[in-house]
């Protein structure tokens, strides 16, 4: 085993890996959170500039875009550099585009800086992988699991916590909140991570050139990219479009939107028991039936749409689904390539949001042209597409399985 595969724990003998796991976890949620603050308040930004929804819904695209780019030029740094530093430091440029983002005085400004957003908030994955360091084999799938909890966490109650900031103090709140918290969290890691310099001696455009390759070597790593991206592309459908639903057809204040945005933080439950799944040989399996329930959630979110009640169960399915499936996919994908972890999760997260980034695009417009029904069919059309490719490669290895060596 190489110093890069080592678990760090060593390197902070006063810690206990569950205080660290904490942090993680921690530090996860409230950078990721930076992704989805703007979901609930895409009505409230439309009036504020004056632009249509769609207009406004391209302030999701453009934060996961920008959140993708900065998978795809910051996270390989993670198999480069110190990753305390290195996360500690992306912070405090989350902070700043923040706190900017606050009192941008134009919807292209605030689009702009919005890029700037997503791409800093790359922090929660350069962390994943490193969680991963910390734990042996046997426990790995049980530790991402815990900070895949935070992470969740965050995802899910961004919105909740953003739409209740919204409704005391305007929407631009949240993001003078948010650019706080980063500086106070950049601070925690500097002094409560353990140092970890991955031991690679290659530059960063071989790292850079070395995702080719990852890409074209690793079929596992292709498929649980592309399954992932499409379980996101049906979760952004749903919650890039619920806000202006809530409101039209529900008449719900943005506390009401906070309170509906709270349901699906029951759904990061499902995170650890996930990552159980998984260490028991279930991973498989369990991705599947996550297709499956996702497609039936979106589907119930189409035929439910005026019974708020069904509409808050749906939402919940779906996130169960996409929780219990990024968390499989999370496991299998770290067992691949070691020593190229950063870079492994550099080509899945990249790839997933794009995913959602496209799929947010879609159903800004979708919603525009034919309401609620655009997206939630279109969402259950990616995750049944999700399926379709699960169940392909899963015939495809047993098919393997029962193939004759050559003599």
């Amino acid at each position: 085993m190489t110093a890069a595969e080592q678990p760090v724990t060593s390197g902070a003998p006063a810690r206990s890996l569950n205080v660290l796991t904490f942090v993680l976890a921690t530090a996860c949620g409230l950078s990721v959170a930076n992704l989805y603050y703007a979901q609930p308040l895409l009505d409230l930004i439309a009036r504020s500039f004056h632009t249509s929804q769609s207009n406004a819904a391209v302030v999701v695209t453009a934060t996961q875009l920008g959140y993708a780019l900065g998978l795809v030029v910051l996270l390989p740094l993670g198999d480069l550099l110190d990753n305390r530093k290195l996360t500690s430091r992306t912070l405090l440029v989350t902070a700043l585009a923040l706190a900017l983002a606050a009192v941008a005085p134009s919807l292209g400004l605030f689009v702009v800086l919005s890029v700037l957003i997503g791409t800093a908030s790359v922090v929660a994955q350069i962390l994943i992988p490193f969680a991963a360091h910390l734990a042996p084999d046997a426990e790995r799938g049980r530790l991402v699991g815990r900070v895949m909890s935070g992470l969740l966490l965050g995802i899910m109650l961004a919105r909740t916590v953003s739409s209740l900031l919204a409704a005391a103090w305007g929407w631009r709140s949240i993001y003078v909140v948010s650019a706080a918290l980063m500086l106070l969290l950049s601070f925690v890691l500097s002094r409560m991570l353990p140092p970890r310099r991955p031991d690679h001696t290659a530059s960063y455009r071989q790292l850079m050139s070395s995702l080719v390759h990852l890409v074209r070597s690793e079929p596992a790593l292709r498929r649980r990219a592309a399954g992932q991206a499409l379980m996101f592309g049906t979760f952004s459908a749903f919650w890039t479009s619920i806000a202006f639903e809530l409101i039209a057809q529900h008449g719900l204040s943005q506390t009401g939107i906070a309170i509906f945005a709270l349901i699906g933080a029951a759904g990061a439950a499902a995170a650890p028991v996930a990552g159980r799944l998984g260490d028991a040989g279930h991973g498989r399996i369990g991705s599947g039936l996550a297709f499956l329930l996702a497609a039936a959630a979106m589907l119930l979110a189409d035929l439910a749409a005026r019974n708020l009640v069904l509409l808050a169960v749906a939402g919940v399915l779906l996130d169960l689904a996409v929780q219990v499936h990024i968390v499989l996919s999370q496991q299998e994908i770290y067992q691949l390539r070691p020593d190229a972890r950063a870079r492994v999760n550099t080509v899945f997260m990249g790839t997933v949001f794009l995913g959602g980034a496209a799929a947010s695009a879609v159903s800004g417009l979708l919603y525009d042209n034919d309401k609620w029904a655009g997206p939630t069919l279109f969402g259950a059309c990616l995750a049944v597409a999700g399926f379709f490719l699960w169940l392909g490669s899963t015939l495809q290895a047993r098919v393997g399985t029962h193939v004759p060596a050559a003599a």
